[in-house]
């Protein structure tokens, strides 16, 4: 018979460990144990019931015995569906290429933190940048937090856990000064894409959000641009997808300057003559932050299209057309999202109020804004104490 710490009878499939926790198990229909261990009695007896009833019902049961890579595909398939499809490409990547060939094949209530320090050491010894390991921090971390909620683990092995390879800093992320500014955009004039960078400059779109634009995001007579999906080519399986905003706070309509309306309508006027490939006859489908529900557009409304193909031009396209620019007018290479860095430093140069820019850039929280994307750049500064000086009291 099973007894209690006081020596009592406990209930039948419910016993206690040495280490003082209770184990609860049952045979499910298939034939598989599963098991789960609690501090209390009535935990153990509470899931020992729920999980009877759920295996009866034919209900989905996840136990200990579970494998991290069982685990991993639950999550993914149902728990973190609604993310930004990048996010969840980005947690699949590093979990295949870093957290599967040390974990995969190992039981959640067997990994350690000393487990999860070798992903980290590994991947520091094979030269990943910081940013990488950070990203395989973060999908790690929150695939173990999610068990621990589901009552998986009782501890969460990344306690105490860290890595050790530096991060970029914000002051290493690249900001046009205005001088290159002008450059830059003195050089895109005689281009075919001048007309998407410039409106970069002007808004602060992530490049997602760019080639996503359909015709029905803007509204001239409001002169306001909605931003509600994004879109990206897809290389391993040859096709353009669509998603929803990276975050809720993603999906906004923001007010168009006067320079962004104007691009706008040139490329609107153009329409007729902009050569249209045979795949823009494709609808895809995006989740609406906004509304809950999948909506679908035809590629044919996209506003922005490759001048030769007439198609989509692809994420990677930009930054390799923006490294021959960069070369032309004599300044640092830079990719496409030192546009949307730059347009928030102007901003805020300009005296733009921090929480507005956080709306117009559709962060989730100010420190995001503040910490990654606004940075002092050395001709703010010396406006900055010029202002200083003519300002202070004598």
């Amino acid at each position: 018979m099973n007894r209690n710490k006081n020596g009592r009878i406990i209930d039948k499939g419910i016993t206690l460990r040495k280490d003082g926790l209770y184990s609860a198990r049952f045979v499910d229909k298939t034939g598989v144990r599963q098991t789960k261990y609690f501090h209390s009695i009535p935990e153990a007896r509470n899931w020992l019931e729920e999980a009877r009833y759920t295996d009866k019902h034919n209900q989905t049961i996840l136990s200990t015995e579970t494998t991290l890579n069982e685990w991993f595909d639950f999550f993914v398939n149902n728990i973190i569906i609604d993310l930004a499809p990048n996010t969840k490409r980005n947690y699949k990547e590093r979990y295949y290429r870093n957290i599967q060939p040390l974990l995969g094949n190992m039981l959640l209530t067997e990994i350690k933190p000393l487990h999860c320090k070798l992903v980290f050491n590994q991947m520091e010894n094979s030269d990943y940048s910081g940013s990488t390991i950070r990203q395989a921090y973060i999908c790690m971390g929150t695939l173990f937090k999610s068990a621990l909620d589901n009552d998986l683990i009782t501890k969460h092995p990344m306690n105490g856990v860290r890595f050790n390879k530096p991060v970029k800093e914000a002051s290493d992320i690249k900001v046009l000064t205005i001088e290159e500014q002008q450059k830059f955009l003195e050089v895109a004039k005689n281009s075919h894409n001048y007309y998407q960078y410039a409106l970069l400059l002007e808004t602060g779109l992530r490049t997602g959000e760019l080639i996503a634009l359909t015709w029905n995001d803007v509204d001239f007579e409001n002169r306001t641009l909605t931003i509600r999906k994004s879109m990206e080519y897809r290389y391993s399986n040859g096709c353009w997808r669509a998603g929803p905003t990276k975050s809720p706070q993603s999906y906004r309509t923001i007010p168009l300057t006067n320079r962004a309306l104007e691009i706008l309508e040139t490329i609107y006027k153009n329409r007729p003559y902009q050569k249209h490939s045979e795949t823009l006859s494709q609808n895809l489908e995006y989740l609406d932050r906004h509304t809950g529900k999948t909506q679908t557009f035809s590629m044919e409304d996209l506003i922005f299209l490759n001048w030769r193909t007439g198609e989509p031009a692809k994420n990677s396209s930009y930054d390799t057309h923006l490294y021959k620019l960069c070369d032309k007018a004599n300044i640092k290479r830079f990719s496409m999202h030192t546009l949307r860095h730059t347009y928030a430093t102007r901003a805020i140069e300009s005296g733009m109020q921090p929480k507005v820019l956080q709306m117009l850039l559709g962060h989730s929280n100010l420190k995001t804004t503040m910490d990654r994307y606004v940075h002092v750049t050395d001709e703010s500064m010396i406006k900055a104490v010029e202002q200083f000086e003519n300002n202070k009291l004598m």
